[in-house]
């Protein structure tokens, strides 16, 4: 796992002209199917990044995962964290989902995209229906709540 600033990611990922998107409730009482849910749309899944865009609260999942990689604990506005493969990957997802922080998830292969916020909303960008649906369908598949007829606004 790696720590690091991205000085203007944030601003770029905003202007991104995304074609789709859809968003679900995250359950927080229920992270480790929903990531498992998505790791598996993203097959192989092969590293993912976080960039955080705020933390409302001290994010202590996200801590306790940078303390057992031996790395600082530095947060805040464009920090990134970037996973290396897939179980370090599932646990960075899943510990920023567990966490008071607006974020964004950027996986490795990308199809998609992940915005998600502390009002436990995760919203799923696309450039193509096909790979939108790709992780929409198995998200309500396995039972994870839709928020219809929502636009998130960048």
């Amino acid at each position: 796992m790696k720590l690091s600033q991205s000085e203007g990611f944030l601003k770029r990922f905003r202007r991104t002209p995304w074609r789709f998107q859809q968003t679900f409730h995250t359950p927080l009482k229920d992270l480790r199917p929903f990531v498992g849910t998505i790791a598996s749309a993203l097959d192989p899944l092969r590293g993912g990044c976080v960039t955080i865009d705020d933390a409302v609260f001290e994010p202590r999942h996200l801590i306790s995962l940078l303390a057992e990689h031996s790395l600082p604990a530095g947060y805040g506005h464009e920090w990134s964290l970037t996973a290396e493969d897939k179980p370090e990957t599932e646990a960075l997802l899943e510990a920023a989902l567990g966490d008071w922080v607006d974020f964004v998830f950027i996986p490795v292969p990308k199809p998609f995209v992940i915005y998600a916020d502390h009002d436990e909303y995760t919203t799923f960008y696309a450039n193509t229906k096909s790979n939108l649906n790709r992780v929409a369908q198995a998200l309500s598949a396995a039972g994870f709540e839709k928020v219809p007829d929502y636009e998130r606004q960048l």
